[in-house]
């Protein structure tokens, strides 16, 4: 789950670039987020995930956990500096804020549910 997290913030680093997805999922995507923007929702329940972002083999927590502290640290500086990209594959148009705001949701849905 460590990986996972950490794939994901890699993903507006431009170190993991996601497969295109056809207008309705991206339609869905934008729906979704504007949704968790306004009601302040988790992520859903069983959203779907990019293929690449899936980790089906064994880690090493503490390993893993020191990669994911190094990729958030890179993320942070991206952020502060206001380098991320102007769009997401999934979720659309992408302002430094919706950055901050879906990557700040989604390590807080699975650092709780694994109870971290």
């Amino acid at each position: 789950m460590l990986r996972h997290c950490d794939y994901v913030l890699q993903v507006p680093l431009e170190k993991i670039n996601l497969p295109s997805v056809n207008l309705l999922f991206e339609t869905i995507g934008m729906i979704t987020k504007i949704e968790m923007q306004i009601f302040n929702n988790g992520i859903p329940r069983n959203m779907p995930t990019f293929q690449k972002l899936i980790i089906n083999f064994e880690c090493d927590f503490d390993e893993s956990k020191e990669k994911l502290f190094m990729t958030l640290d890179e993320y942070w500086a991206v952020f502060k500096n206001g380098n991320l990209p102007e769009k997401h594959v999934l979720f659309g148009v992408m302002k430094k804020e919706d950055w901050g705001f879906l990557e700040y949701k989604h390590l807080n849905h699975h650092l709780k549910q694994f109870g971290i």
